[in-house]
């Protein structure tokens, strides 16, 4: 055998020997240990910013409440939850971002990179930083690849129970970007549903999301619906709330948005509300809850419209826009009996800069002089007050599955708001038509909306019927007992996340 042969096998020697080594090592953190998972311990892992994921948020708040520990695993970048961060029960961490760099790379190569990354950046986290096997694993999908691998290998490896939290199907996203009859796509439908069909429970978002998967996909193990509710300190905002939030935000208003407004002068007044004169012009800086007296709203106020958008492919924003140029064109028509409309967009995604700037040519083009449009982005502390102070909501939540329910619509049901709402297969799940909202399917149809709902405003009468019609069945719901039944579940349907959690989800945990 030639010297050149010799080192060869060498060379393939070693590598075999250093593979077998990291098996050995890999093995030993991952190798099965049933019986030896920490009690009391729940890791969530969200394939995401953990910040901008508010139902894993509120699952790790409730957690946490019943003293278990929890790891939180996922991506930072915006701020958790005071809850979360004073909790001494709640671990975050945080996964290492994917290479900006990379990320123009063409799909057919960024994907697999991306998966990689993802692999390797969540079994670092998983297996070194997380050395005790959580009892429980509780997943949200999508995303779907590579969550669900991991989850069901993790499950199988460490003796975990793995929960899966289905707020969507993965592979209707991806069909949204590749087409339904994509390979990837129908590769990616196989995938979800082998290793999702047998954790140890599911949490659905819809009854129809239940009823679907468990025909169509066989799933295994228990399954309970847990409808989204919002946090308990979800409210309709007082006046004196309303003031404070204002006095903040119009700091950042442009000019050309304070010449719309009626004018105001800070901290005394904002564009919405005023106070006693002579309490505040003593005030130095800005005011705070119990510091001005006599807070009352504005009658010259224009209508505050929000709505929370991902700005992703499956909200189409050009509804709205359509429907915001007809209400213009209304409110020019009408006299008066129209008020001006300040929308204000909550969110962050890759086609809010298309957006935006569509917007802003049109308000210039058209002149518009009754309704702004304004993109923000609110602390988790602000945005409830937001939703609190608005007058109605709009959701262009589409559903690329057919069975997921907006959360946003949720968030705003908390806070008292009615919503117009884009109409798809489940809504009815959520939005009531005459009874906490309306919904729609064209622009022409929302446009209708907004001009009936806000005709006579600051005293619409439609849109008041439908805020005393939310109120009672938010009041008739918190004041019940926390054990639904099959025949109130229509009354419960508006219970709080504390009740509605602790009544479907604990029972889970075999406390």
């Amino acid at each position: 055998m030639t010297e050149s042969g010799n080192e060869e096998i060498i060379a393939f020697a070693v590598i075999l020997g250093l593979f077998g080594i990291s098996g050995y090592v890999l093995w030993s953190f991952i190798r099965p240990r049933r019986s030896e998972h920490s009690l009391r311990t729940v890791t969530i892992l969200v394939l995401g910013d953990i910040g901008r994921s508010p139902r894993m948020m509120y699952h790790a708040e409730s957690l946490a409440n019943l003293k278990f520990t929890v790891n939180i695993v996922g991506y930072g970048g915006s701020d958790l939850t005071n809850a979360l961060t004073e909790s001494p029960y709640v671990h975050p961490h945080c996964l290492a971002p994917f290479p900006p760099s990379l990320a123009k790379l063409p799909f057919v190569l960024l994907a697999p990179l991306k998966i990689a990354h993802q692999l390797l950046s969540i079994f670092v986290v998983l297996l070194l930083d997380i050395r005790e096997p959580p009892e429980y694993l509780l997943v949200q999908n999508p995303p779907t690849i590579p969550t669900l691998a991991i989850a069901w290998f993790i499950g199988w490896a460490r003796g975990s129970r793995v929960i899966i939290d289905w707020h969507n199907l993965g592979y209707t996203i991806l069909g949204l970007k590749l087409g339904e009859q994509h390979l990837f796509v129908r590769l990616s439908a196989k995938f979800e549903r082998y290793f999702g069909r047998t954790a140890y429970a599911h949490i659905f978002v819809t009854k129809a999301m239940k009823d679907r998967l468990t025909q169509d996909w066989s799933l295994e193990g228990h399954k309970v619906v847990l409808h989204d509710r919002p946090p308990r300190h979800f409210h309709k905002a007082q006046t004196q709330e309303i003031h404070d939030l204002f006095c903040k935000i119009s700091k950042k208003f442009s000019p050309s948005q304070n010449d719309f407004l009626p004018e105001y002068s800070l901290p005394s007044s904002t564009p919405f509300s005023t106070t006693d004169k002579e309490s505040s012009m003593a005030m130095v800086g800005t005011p705070t809850f119990h510091e001005v007296l006599n807070t009352k709203l504005r009658p010259d106020r224009p209508a505050l419209v929000v709505s929370s958008t991902s700005w992703t492919a499956d909200e189409d924003f050009s509804i709205l826009l359509g429907a915001l140029e007809t209400y213009e064109q209304n409110a020019r028509n009408m006299d008066g009996k129209l008020p001006k409309v300040l929308m204000i967009v909550t969110g962050k995604g890759p086609l809010k800069d298309y957006y935006m700037e569509k917007i802003t040519k049109l308000e210039v083009e058209q002149a518009w002089q009754f309704v702004r449009v304004i993109s923000a982005w609110l602390s988790p502390g602000d945005y409830p007050i937001l939703l609190g102070s608005a007058d109605l909501g709009i959701s262009l939540h589409s559903s690329s599955s057919g069975i997921d329910l907006p959360m946003k619509v949720v968030d705003m049901f908390g806070c008292g708001l009615p919503v117009c709402a884009l109409d798809f297969e489940c809504l009815g799940e959520l939005v009531k038509p005459g009874i906490n909202g309306v919904t729609f399917t064209t622009q022409d149809a929302l446009a209708q909306q907004l001009t009936e709902l806000l005709h006579n405003f600051p005293n619409p009468p439609k849109l008041e019927a439908l805020q005393k019609s939310l109120r009672g069945r938010t009041t008739t719901a918190s004041s019940s007992r926390p054990s639904p039944s099959p025949a109130n579940d229509e009354v419960w349907h508006w219970n709080s996340w504390e009740e509605n959690w602790t009544s479907k989800v604990k029972p889970l945990l075999k406390l």
